[in-house]
């Protein structure tokens, strides 16, 4: 009976400390600032340093690449939001060697070295507007990549764009995290949110979705919300042989890149 009841207790004190944890330490493992380098990343001559003021001090700071290759007639601009632990700089060049004919523009996310501020759910959604805003572009065609879903999403809802481009995307940041951890109270304790999905279905513009087949931090089943709440699905491919992580890898991503790209131009005209 004492055994029992010191497994009760142990068991109890478990479930607070990971309670706790979750409460003090989301915002550190949502986005982990502090794990991506703030090195400069040499970048193509062609490059160019964008800085947006904050409404409330500080700046975020981000890249565009010109294209270097000629443009088709339809192409859009690209306007890209990275992974949680992605240095914005990295993925602005990864970009453009697969497109060397669109323009490209990344910014740094808050808190994100060069960029000022804290990172939040919040702060990405208000961040996409002012960059979008603040971009000189007829045509913009965002790519959202992992938590950069939210942001993409929420642009998407919120301004006319051309598409949207979503790799490895989620349904709900709260309907994630749920599913990893079911037996914390998730909805209490988690103060971040991203509702992609809502976002996405109040959208008119074509939308393409990549996924990994053997993603195991976003299941299938976030993926699977994404797409049903796509008003126009115009691409969706799952590659096979690859996770959330080796995806970026695989020989036929970037062909599937350029031809889901290609359908959200030929889609809007």
């Amino acid at each position: 009976m004492i055994t029992l009841k010191w497994i009760a207790i142990a068991a109890v004190a478990l479930y607070l400390v990971a309670a706790v944890g979750m409460a003090l330490l989301q915002t550190r493992l949502i986005f982990p600032a502090w794990a991506v380098s703030g090195d400069a990343v040499p970048l193509p001559t062609v490059a160019e340093r964008l800085e947006i003021d904050l409404p409330e001090g500080g700046q975020i700071v981000g890249t565009r690449l010109p294209a270097t290759e000629s443009k088709p007639a339809n192409a859009a601009h690209i306007l890209a939001f990275g992974g949680n632990a992605w240095n914005a700089d990295v993925f602005a060049n990864y970009l453009h060697a697969i497109f060397p004919d669109r323009d490209i523009t990344v910014f740094h996310y808050r808190g994100y070295s060069p960029s000022d501020g804290a990172p939040s759910a919040q702060a990405l959604l208000e961040d996409a507007l002012l960059i979008h805003d603040r971009l000189q572009a007829d045509r913009i065609a965002i790519v959202g990549v992992s938590i950069g879903t939210g942001p993409a999403a929420h642009l998407a809802a919120e301004r006319p764009v051309a598409g949207t481009l979503l790799i490895t995307p989620f349904d709900s940041l709260h309907a994630l995290v749920r599913g990893h951890h079911p037996w914390l109270p998730v909805r209490a304790l988690l103060r971040h949110e991203m509702e992609a999905a809502q976002a996405l279905s109040r959208s008119t513009a074509p939308v393409a979705v990549i996924a990994a087949a053997n993603d195991t931090l976003v299941p299938p089943r976030r993926t699977v919300a994404i797409r049903e709440a796509a008003q126009t699905l115009v691409y969706d491919r799952t590659i096979a042989g690859t996770d959330h992580i080796n995806i970026f890898d695989s020989p036929e991503f970037p062909p599937a890149l350029r031809e889901a790209l290609e359908r959200i131009e030929g889609a809007s005209g």
